[in-house]
Parts: structure tokens; C-alpha cells; sequence
């Protein structure tokens, strides 16, 4: 998996899946459970689904 997000899109995601993590334990909710894993997942490797689908790429350039 190639790296398709920037810095800003890792940051906004990971505050929403605490946010989601905590709707999930206060209303027990397995579902918001399993999106808050996995937006953390998508935070922490860079990699969004829906970016790869749409051809989006939000990391900065290489300087090669």
C-alpha cells in the first residue's frame, strides 16, 4: 500500500476516531467500535480506502 495521505488528513482522522471511540463506549456500540479501529488503522498507516478509489493523493511530493 502506497501512502496516499498528508499530514493535516492523518491528524483530522485520528481526533475522529477518538471522538468515535468515544460515542462507541458510551452507547456500547459495536459498529462505532469497528469504524473508530478503523480510522485509527487509516491515521497510523496513511493509507485512505476512498482516496485510493477516487485517484486522490493529499501527501506532499517526494523530492527525489
Amino acid at each position: 500500500m502506497k501512502s496516499n495521505m498528508g499530514t493535516t488528513d492523518r491528524i483530522i482522522r485520528l481526533i475522529l476516531a477518538v471522538f468515535i471511540l468515544i460515542y462507541a463506549y458510551i452507547e456500547s456500540s459495536w459498529l462505532a467500535l469497528g469504524c473508530s479501529i478503523f480510522t485509527f488503522y487509516e491515521a497510523s498507516s496513511s493509507w485512505c480506502v476512498l482516496y485510493q478509489l477516487l485517484g486522490k493523493n493529499t501527501c506532499p511530493l517526494s523530492k527525489e
